[in-house]
């Protein structure tokens, strides 16, 4: 069920902190600010930071909770293109042709596929598809594996295809019950993601929370399907060079997916969980503040080293670092 959102203009900006820094020459030459909470199985609080009970959207975080609502609705698919419907891709060949393997398997054509068009999410990809000739497409968006399988889902149980973008569609109303179960919330309003699905007014605590139950499901389960087929194949939910695929491929076991506006979900398969909000929606802060973050979950420190950023460059040579700060004073 969904509840009005009532906003007031004095109090709705999130209480963030500072989570991560640049440095230059051992000046602080920029700060970003955000909020976090890591999660133990029971659900209870291991630490945060800012203001994690503030409502935010999940955006493409979302992605992997919408994939088990499809599963829990009869939708079987390959693991990677299960995998694929909880991307956010970077619009490689593969990518794309996985999209329309999924349409070609329920007999349906890329014209019923209601997203934006757009041109490939990653550079590489990008550049590669404007050399070959192509346009904005919505098999070239990067949520085009969710909406194809958005699209199968709603052929598997007889439901219409036009409109399947609807808040009142059966697809997006049982989407919205699995989100608010596994995020044990009650959902607030509804606005629009980038691609033209729902999107529902959520907390990093419940989004954490349902991170661990889909890290952790039990064997059978629609959400370990989702959640196995993406750790199984990480380039599938983002792309090779992306920090999310690297995540899942450096830590066994580890479930990552990340969003617009600076996000970061993290599930573990013993139910701790860690979800991540950056305050100005920019990228570069999100990864080192999810880096010692799950260092301070007791991840191993040389596991994680290797996917640190870059030096901050001056002439070519390091002279600074992206870093994250202790958020947890």
């Amino acid at each position: 069920m969904l509840h009005p959102l009532a906003v007031n203009p004095a109090t709705a900006r999130p209480a963030h902190v500072p989570v991560a820094e640049q440095t230059r020459d051992g000046l602080v030459e920029s700060v970003h600010y955000g909020s976090v909470i890591a999660l133990a199985a029971d659900g209870g609080a291991l630490f945060s930071a800012g203001d994690p009970l503030a409502l935010f959207y999940p955006r493409s975080s979302l992605k992997p909770l919408q994939a088990v609502a499809m599963v829990r609705a009869g939708l079987r698919l390959p693991a990677e293109l299960l995998a694929l419907s909880a991307a956010s891709h970077s619009g490689s060949r593969m990518h794309v042709d996985g999209a329309r393997r999924i349409l070609d398997l329920h007999g349906l054509h890329e014209e019923a596929l209601e997203n934006t068009p757009d041109l490939p999410y990653g550079r590489v990809e990008s550049g590669e598809w404007l050399r070959r000739g192509g346009a904005p497409s919505r098999l070239a968006q990067n949520c085009s594996g969710k909406h194809a399988a958005m699209l199968a889902t709603c052929a598997l149980n007889g439901w219409p295809g036009r409109g399947y973008m609807e808040p009142s569609h059966p697809l997006q109303q049982a989407i919205a019950g699995v989100v608010g179960e596994l995020t044990g919330e009650e959902l607030h309003t509804v606005s629009t993601d980038g691609c033209g699905t729902p999107l529902f007014a959520v907390t990093l605590r419940g989004m954490a929370r349902a991170f661990g139950l889909l890290a952790s499901a039990a064997p059978g389960t629609a959400e370990a399907a989702v959640a196995d087929a993406m750790r199984t194949h990480p380039e599938q939910v983002a792309g090779e060079g992306r920090d999310v695929t690297g995540l899942m491929r450096q830590v066994p076991g580890l479930l990552a997916k990340d969003g617009f506006e600076g996000l970061q979900l993290v599930g573990l398969p013993d139910g701790r969980s860690l979800a991540i909000k950056i305050a100005d929606g920019g990228d570069r802060a999100r990864l080192p503040a999810t880096l010692h973050a799950l260092e301070l979950m007791g991840l191993d420190a040389g596991a994680l080293a290797a996917l640190q950023p870059d030096p901050v460059l001056g002439g070519g040579r390091p002279v600074g670092q992206l870093r994250a700060v202790d958020f947890t004073r």
